[in-house]
């Protein structure tokens, strides 16, 4: 019998000292012990870094509160702190990793297909829109595979300038709280969105939604490897 798909989402806007942030990273691991992450500090944000997990979890300070930097896991104000994204990494293929761009120190998230549930959205005369409640992410889906569930995205850049100094393309679809970087070759250099379509995503970033669809505060960006 195969496990019930973990759902990352539901943790979203939870405080870090919450019990099911830490029952969902176990049940990533398989049920193993959660290795200690790579935190990194900042006064308007902190990073969870899950390497072994293919997670980065960034929290959001609440209260007033302004970290420093460089901070170590004791020395943070843990109450004050709130999960505002996550992004969910899929390494690509050693021939493109392996580039002098830079290797990721990401592994793949190992709890693949990722479930990620959409939101109910209505049109203009206020009716729900029908719509398949939930998408299947795996390791082969691309950005053709995005589009063609998730519709054409509300944003997304990246792609200019040569092969070798651009910034791979993305997309973002702000009412689902979905932002996807893609990598390999086909997302990057000037003939990149020609060619995206094809390309893999490399990182997905979840983030919880307002009522009219728009991203929080600090969502939709991911922490550099």
């Amino acid at each position: 019998m195969s496990s019930p798909a973990i759902n990352l989402q539901s943790i979203l806007r939870l405080p870090l000292t919450s019990p099911e942030i830490a029952s969902t990273l176990r049940a990533v691991n398989n049920g193993e012990p959660v290795p200690d992450p790579d935190i990194k500090s900042y006064s308007d944000s902190v990073y969870f870094n899950y390497y072994s997990l293919g997670l980065s979890l960034l929290y959001a300070p609440q209260q007033g509160y302004k970290p420093k930097q460089n901070l170590k896991f004791e020395e943070l104000e843990l109450e004050k702190l709130v999960l505002d994204s996550i992004d969910v990494y899929n390494v690509p293929p050693a021939k493109d990793s392996d580039k002098k761009s830079g290797k990721s120190a990401f592994a793949s998230y190992p709890a693949l297909p990722l479930v990620v549930e959409r939101a109910n959205l209505k049109d203009g005369d206020n009716d729900p829109i029908v719509r398949a409640p939930s998408i299947s992410i795996t390791a082969t889906t691309t950005g053709k595979d995005l589009v063609s569930t998730l519709g054409e995205p509300d944003k997304k850049g990246g792609g200019a300038g040569p092969s070798n100094g651009s910034i791979d393309i993305w997309t973002e679809w702000y009412k689902d709280g979905v932002m996807v970087e893609f990598g390999g070759d086909e997302a990057r250099g000037p003939q990149a969105w020609e060619r995206g379509k094809d390309a893999a995503w490399r990182v997905l970033t979840l983030y919880k939604t307002f009522p009219l669809g728009l991203p929080t505060d600090g969502a939709g960006s991911s922490e550099s490897d």
